[in-house]
């Protein structure tokens, strides 16, 4: 079996196919196919019917490609056929993520996650906490999309309230170098040297 490269127009679709592809995952193979290319090839039989990579095939079709790298089996019986699709489907659901190796290279990532099959900003948003991130993750691909809303609306409070306790910093900051220039003022009339420290709640000074 050697790997060749054939027109998608000549590929044929099996009339039934043990894997459904979402809509999502469409989306997420061409993003993964425009940063990276096609990294595996389709596998097809001997009259050219798809027998893995069936959702790879409808993203370059989609994607506008004309080509696509391809495994040929020419003598496969219809037992065999039936299950390499089969095993295909499977054998990659038996695998289990090495978490904590996946926490660490998005951390030496740092910041650039723009990485196919993960939305980007609820990503940001997972290593932001970090000492949620892994079962975050291991749950992501079971995030619905209200699930996937609240975690938006979430980190987008968050950064409102950052912002609300910034500018309430910056506030207190020239409350304090008013009320210090009253004071300065009030002591050279009087010649006396006041202290007085400022209430975080209503912004008055407090007289010590």
């Amino acid at each position: 079996m050697e790997l060749i490269t054939m027109k998608l127009a000549d590929l044929v679709k099996p009339e039934k196919n043990v894997r459904i592809h979402t809509e999502q995952q469409i989306r997420e193979f061409q993003r993964s196919v425009k940063m990276f290319g096609q990294i595996r090839p389709i596998v097809i039989d001997e009259n050219n019917v798809i027998l893995a990579g069936n959702g790879l095939y409808d993203t370059l079709v989609i994607m506008g490609k004309e080509t696509a790298d391809v495994y040929r089996y020419d003598n496969l019986s219809e037992n065999q056929k039936k299950k390499l699709m089969i095993a295909d489907n499977k054998i990659f659901n038996l695998g289990i993520e090495n978490l904590e190796t996946l926490n660490n290279f998005l951390e030496d990532l740092q910041g650039d996650l723009d990485i196919p099959g993960f939305d980007e900003e609820i990503l940001k948003q997972m290593v932001s906490e970090a000492e949620d991130i892994t079962d975050k993750i291991s749950e992501y691909g079971t995030l619905n999309d209200e699930e996937i809303q609240t975690i938006k609306e979430n980190a987008k409070r968050k950064e409102q309230q950052i912002k609300k306790m910034e500018d309430g910093k910056k506030s207190t900051s020239e409350l304090e170098e008013s009320l210090q220039q009253d004071s300065n003022m009030d002591n050279e009339e009087t010649g006396e040297v006041k202290k007085f420290v400022i209430c975080q709640k209503c912004g008055e000074k407090i007289w010590l």
